[in-house]
């Protein structure tokens, strides 16, 4: 069995570079994704990211980060996976954005239920950046997901 790779996809109608902001600046996303960054997401920065609502955090490594591209090694799963946003420039103007994680550790059935857990909160993920970039509105998907917290692992 091929490892499994978490993916989710979604067009942001605004422009790459702009997208691209919003992920690499701890203040907009924080709008739409954790609670608060230790800093903006720059080629071999260490950053700290938060999620005050699960009292969860996850350790981040940049290894890239343009405007076309963004790649970090974080430790959500316990054992660190790679990350590897792309921004891909539209004919309107707006945005493709993929965002693929990789790289899980375990059993085939414990990587394959991690690659489905990611995948379902990237597709959150995406679909909170959508709304808070088109029309300025916090869905709090990520908040919201596990009212009671998070489930036992």
């Amino acid at each position: 069995m091929a490892d499994p790779v978490a993916r989710a996809e979604m067009q942001i109608r605004r422009p790459p570079a702009e997208v691209f902001e919003a992920f690499a600046d701890p203040a907009i996303t924080s709008r739409f994704w954790f609670t608060r960054g230790s800093g903006r997401l720059e080629p071999g920065a260490q950053i700290r990211w938060d999620w005050d609502m699960y009292g969860f955090s996850a350790e981040v490594e940049v290894r890239h980060a343009s405007p076309e591209r963004i790649e970090l090694s974080w430790s959500a799963y316990g054992a660190p996976t790679i990350i590897e946003w792309r921004f891909t420039p539209l004919a309107d103007g707006t945005t493709f954005v993929s965002v693929a994680n990789s790289g899980f550790s375990g059993s085939d059935s414990e990587k394959v239920k991690t690659a489905l857990d990611a995948t379902e909160g990237f597709a959150f993920v995406l679909a909170g950046a959508k709304a808070w970039l088109e029309h300025g509105i916090a869905l709090n998907l990520v908040r919201d997901r596990f009212p009671q917290g998070l489930p036992p692992a």
